[in-house]
């Protein structure tokens, strides 16, 4: 008898998952950067010509040059001339006009110079990423280095010298280069959709949006109740064709109104998905005047898309609020978000809100506006549940904006004494919310006319 063994065949009993430790993302403290002036070397030498009488000469050289011909000072443009070879040849110059010591790896070639804040010695750059360089602070007598490894036990001392790379002792950066300016404002043509070529009334698209976004049912139900109770025939595939339709018209008016949002704002993700996997949105909330400030999509969960929702959120400040402070939980990539703003002159300050239990004073602290966000994920969950998910990631971006509108502009807030969040004068005389989703999309359509012709 014989046994034929293939990938199908089933596993040991014993055959158990290696559980081994892995090392959580830590993000450390900003740097310090530096920034360095550009000179200009005929401007220095007629300076000092004016201050002193003296000119300053090109290099006396007793010996034939070693300096090349092609190399200009990176600081002062000085040409060949005025360079002294500061180590015999081995590749590192002296500047005479601007007294800057330079080489292959010359940091005035770099508009910025990230510190090592705990000694004070420049980061090396050890590796690069998708989206980032990170920088590493390689000084062995840094205190930063000398705390980790002295608050280390006997046993972790072993599994560092057997795996370094499971532990981080140095002291690390990222500086992320991705191409995106933060606080720009960038002309956009929106993508509309001509309603009034829709095959429905005005008030028949006003009913659908209201059964469909106001009571969360789903574009089956909503029209089973159009045919049912209206005596309506659409099919649920125009329900969501009306929906976009509508979402692509005040998608404009959402994200640009002028909010004024308080000084408490929070911030979370929650799942959906889309064409089958798990896709984030990215809430940041107003908790005092429970408004939605960004809501982006993204298929990661990453530092990329949180600097774009704070970039969002952070537009909607006319002054950004020197001791503003942003409240999220433990995930790292809105610390790493944070250190990329630092970079533009933008700061602002984080607070991480840990765990289920008040185990640290932050969390103590802070625990009420996170509870609040996860408030904000349930009420979104509701509503996003009849959906069973979304087959296109427009779809998914339409469905949100929607959400968002009537969050924002139509929606009582029992906190807000019944109150709506953004109190609209066009809307808060009219009867029903029929009236209410047509003025809006009108509103917003205006909006998209002064913007075309601005």
């Amino acid at each position: 008898m014989c046994c034929v063994l293939g990938k199908h065949s089933p596993r040991k009993y014993y055959d158990e998952p290696v559980k081994k430790p892995c090392r959580k993302l830590v993000v450390d403290e900003m740097p310090i950067i530096k920034t360095f002036e550009k000179l200009d070397y005929k401007k220095r030498i007629a300076d000092q010509l004016k201050a002193t009488g003296n000119l300053i000469p090109p290099v006396r050289r007793r010996i034939p040059s070693t300096v090349p011909e092609t190399i200009t000072c990176p600081r002062c443009n000085a040409p060949h001339d005025y360079l002294y070879d500061n180590t015999g040849g081995r590749g590192q110059y002296l500047c005479k006009v601007c007294e800057c010591t330079f080489n292959k790896k010359n940091y005035y070639l770099k508009n910025l110079l990230f510190c090592c804040p705990h000694c004070g010695k420049v980061l090396t750059q050890q590796k690069q990423r998708k989206d980032f360089n990170i920088h590493k602070c390689k000084n062995p007598k840094c205190p930063y280095y000398l705390t980790k490894l002295n608050s280390m036990s006997a046993e972790e001392k072993l599994r560092y010298e057997a795996n370094p790379h499971d532990f981080k002792l140095h002291y690390i950066y990222r500086e992320f280069n991705i191409d995106f300016e933060p606080l720009a404002k960038q002309a956009s043509q929106p993508n509309t959709v001509n309603l009034s070529r829709l095959s429905v009334s005005p008030h028949i698209l006003d009913l659908i949006l209201t059964y469909y976004v106001n009571f969360g049912m789903s574009s089956r139900q909503t029209a089973a109740l159009m045919r049912e109770v209206h005596g309506v025939s659409v099919s649920h595939q125009s329900v969501l064709n009306y929906a976009d339709a509508v979402a692509r018209n005040i998608k404009p008016l959402i994200d640009n109104y002028k909010y004024s949002p308080s000084g408490s704002i929070c911030g979370d993700e929650t799942y959906i998905k889309v064409n089958g996997k798990w896709h984030y949105v990215f809430f940041i909330f107003d908790a005092v005047k429970k408004i939605i400030l960004s809501y982006p999509v993204s298929p990661n969960r990453d530092t990329v898309t949180a600097i774009k929702a704070l970039d969002d959120t952070l537009s909607k400040f006319e002054n950004i609020p020197d001791d503003l402070t942003l409240i999220f939980d433990g995930n790292p990539i809105y610390i790493l978000a944070q250190h990329y703003f630092a970079q533009y002159g933008i700061h602002f300050d984080i607070k991480q809100v840990i765990g289920l239990s008040n185990d640290d004073p932050v969390s103590e602290e802070y625990r009420p506006l996170k509870q609040i966000i996860e408030r904000l994920n349930r009420t979104f969950n509701r509503d996003y549940r009849p959906t069973n998910g979304f087959n296109s990631f427009d779809g998914s971006v339409s469905f949100l904006t929607l959400f968002v509108a009537y969050f924002n502009f139509l929606r009582p807030h029992s906190t807000l004494e019944g109150k709506v969040p953004v109190v609209l004068e066009e809307l808060s005389t009219l009867p029903n919310m029929p009236a209410r989703w047509q003025i809006l999309i009108k509103m917003s359509q205006a909006y998209i006319k002064t913007q075309q012709t601005a």
